[in-house]
């Protein structure tokens, strides 16, 4: 990895013991001056504000806790030590959308304590970048041995209100929920991140990084625009357990003067410490094919019975659909036992993760896969039981070592773990991260369904490669479905906080074998887009194979990268349109995934990216002329032409549509 690194650190001791009713005053600037953080100390309480530029972002804004017994830590305060830091360095994912990311801030810590009581003392570290704020506490060990937290008092005074895209907190189905929209000042209590627009034009998105052995935090209104913390609680009412000494995630407010400039904002991932893994050899982004949508529609069953979908004759010639296809891995579900037709309902479901189902033989297929150069993905449905699969979590992770599997999907179905404890609480994030770290005991990559929402821990621990966390494709075959706006909305909510196994390349949009009256409610073409605009390191081909064979447009799918050196946004606006292009880590080949909603859009997109005095062959996949998500959405035109820097692309999106383009760099012969 190549790091340049400029760090400064000024250190300014300031007694503050004496002072009564005087305002302490501390503030911090991003590197840019974009952004600026005011820490203010009146009357002994805490606040903080955020300014972007000339226009207010937050006003003064609470800190502080409660904790059990009615005691909190909020007033009485004394400045004892405010220490400034700036840093510049660059540092180089394993994998991801960006190879080379640039971590440049200028922070200010602050050292407070109580004059009063026991003297308690707590730090508060805020950052300042260019592309947003963070903030964290830090609060050591002095006496108590186990403090329960049962209130984070962050506040988050909105200075203006506007249009916020949120999905309500507190639902069985986690964070799998249609976006709503609405005003700021009229929201519920939601997930993060919470991206909002306001009146005056600004971006803004809430959320967090660093997520660890803490509560998730949720935000709830109270009046007009202000928003407080509201951490995810334990089924006794608890919010956060620690044994006397705690340090909270990272509360992160990144922003910007367009949406695009959202997309293209690596703040989460540069709060998280840097990659804890000395060999990454063994972990690489794929794609993959999957015993997955025949089971969706209703094609197969997950359980034993005439139409199982996990079956080794099944398997094989899933193999060899990959091998034809020239798509490496495959995942299988359902080839262990306990599966019924009630295996998703709340239910303490039992699963064995080493016994083998009726018809399927795991060696045999592991074996037929290595035989064929394929890799299968395991996979470990848990039905939320998390007490049946701890028990079972070294068996069943080592039986895929055994075999060679180094890759695995973990699902969580169910409205609480141990149909106790809500998937976002400490409880939750405390179990993912123990079998994240237990997968990398057996050299196992981990794509969570039913997930704690990503803090970008991906940095940390590169084998944390992708997660599901909102509604995605398996809606469509069995629900009414996702809008055709609902990918529009994705880039700017949920993909905010890192990547999403959507499971995208459907080209039987119409859902010819399956529930009668469902589709996907995309063209074929925007199906297409989303392998470059949802950004995933392991991206599935989520149709049934042989929809894929002999189809002009499986080109596109067989070349997309899931590995990104570059990525840039040409246009985009929340829940109308996004265009995103990327380089390819591997090659200086670009790639380019444009979508709408429903409405019909005509772009032009001057091809400025390109290196210039360079000739590029475009081979284009976009709507055919004159369909719509609802009719003739499957067409396709494929064409080729030949572009450069100085030439502009023009695309036409239909209702429900999208583009994709392969931007393949030629030599000076043509080729």
């Amino acid at each position: 990895m190549k790091y340049v690194v400029l760090a400064i650190s000024v250190s300014c001791l300031l007694i503050a013991c004496g002072k009564t009713d005087e305002s302490v005053r501390h503030q911090v600037s991003s590197p840019g001056g974009k952004n600026e953080i005011v820490f203010e100390l009146i009357d002994g309480k805490p606040h903080y504000s955020v300014s972007h530029a000339d226009r207010k972002v937050l006003n003064p804004s609470s800190l502080g806790f409660v904790f059990k017994n009615g005691d909190s830590l909020t007033d009485h305060l004394e400045l004892i030590d405010a220490r400034h830091l700036s840093v510049d360095e660059t540092w180089e994912q394993v994998w991801g959308e960006k190879q080379f990311i640039r971590d440049n801030f200028n922070g200010l810590t602050l050292d407070l304590r109580e004059k009063v009581g026991s003297k308690r003392m707590i730090s508060i570290e805020f950052r300042a970048y260019d592309d947003g704020i963070a903030f964290r506490y830090l609060y050591p060990k002095q006496g108590d041995e186990n403090i329960v937290i049962m209130d984070e008092l962050t506040g988050f005074d909105v200075a203006e209100d506007g249009e916020a895209w949120w999905i309500g907190a507190y639902q069985d189905n986690r964070y799998e929920y249609l976006t709503s929209k609405t005003k700021l000042s009229s929201i519920d209590t939601v997930h993060t991140p919470l991206t909002v627009r306001t009146t005056s034009g600004l971006v803004l998105s809430f959320h967090e990084a660093g997520l660890k052995d803490y509560a998730s935090m949720t935000l709830e209104r109270l009046n007009g625009t202000e928003l407080k913390s509201n951490l995810v609680p334990w089924a006794d009412g608890d919010r956060v357990k620690t044994n006397g000494s705690f340090k909270t995630p990272w509360r992160t407010l990144q922003i910007a003067d367009a949406p695009g400039e959202l997309l293209t904002s690596y703040l989460i991932l540069n709060l998280n410490e840097p990659n804890r893994i000395e060999d990454t050899s063994w972990i690489k982004p794929f794609k993959y094919l999957g015993i997955w949508w025949g089971m969706h529609i209703g094609k197969y069953t997950f359980w034993e019975s005439p139409n199982q979908g996990a079956t080794t004759q099944n398997a094989m010639r899933y193999i060899d659909y990959c091998r034809e296809l020239g798509i490496d891995h495959l995942l299988i579900e359902g080839w262990n036992k306990g599966w019924t037709p009630a295996w998703y309902e709340n239910a303490m479901h039992q699963f064995s993760f080493t016994d083998e189902a009726d018809n399927f033989d795991l060696k045999k297929v592991t074996d037929y896969a290595a035989e064929n150069g394929v890799h299968i993905i395991g996979y470990h449905e848990t039905g939320s039981n998390i007490i049946n699969y701890l028990d079972q979590i070294d068996s069943g992770m080592e039986l895929y070592r055994q075999l060679g599997i180094q890759d695995m999907k973990i699902g969580q179905v169910g409205s609480r773990l141990n149909m106790k404890e809500w998937h976002h609480g400490q409880f939750g994030v405390n179990y993912y991260r123990f079998v994240l770290e237990k997968a990398l005991e057996y050299r196992l990559t981990v794509n969570f369904h039913e997930p704690i929402k990503d803090t970008g821990e991906r940095r940390t621990y590169p084998n944390m490669m992708s997660r599901e966390g909102a509604r995605g494709q398996e809606y469509n075959a069995w629900s009414e479905g996702n809008p055709p706006d609902h990918t529009a909305i994705l880039p700017f909510t949920r993909m905010l906080s890192g990547p999403m196994d959507f499971t995208p390349g459907i080209f039987d949009v119409d859902i010819k074998q399956g529930f009668e009256g469902r589709d996907v409610h995309t063209t074929a073409a925007k199906q297409l887009a989303l392998y470059v605009v949802l950004y995933s390191p392991i991206q599935m081909l989520a149709d049934l194979p042989e929809n894929y064979m002999g189809h002009p447009a499986f080109k596109f799918l067989r070349d997309v990268p899931v590995d990104w050196e570059d990525t840039r946004i040409l246009n985009a606006e929340i829940g109308e349109f996004v265009t995103t292009v990327r380089k390819d880590r591997h090659s200086d080949d670009w790639y380019l995934g444009s979508l709408t909603n429903e409405k019909e859009r005509t772009f032009e997109f001057p091809l400025t990216f390109l290196d210039p005095g360079i000739s590029y062959e475009a081979e284009v996949y976009s709507d055919a002329k004159g369909i719509t998500w609802k009719e003739r959405a499957s067409e396709i035109d494929v064409h080729t032409l030949s572009v450069n820097s100085k030439d502009t692309l023009r695309l036409h999106l239909a209702p429900g549509g999208g583009a994709a383009a392969r931007l393949k760099k030629l030599d000076e012969n043509g080729k």
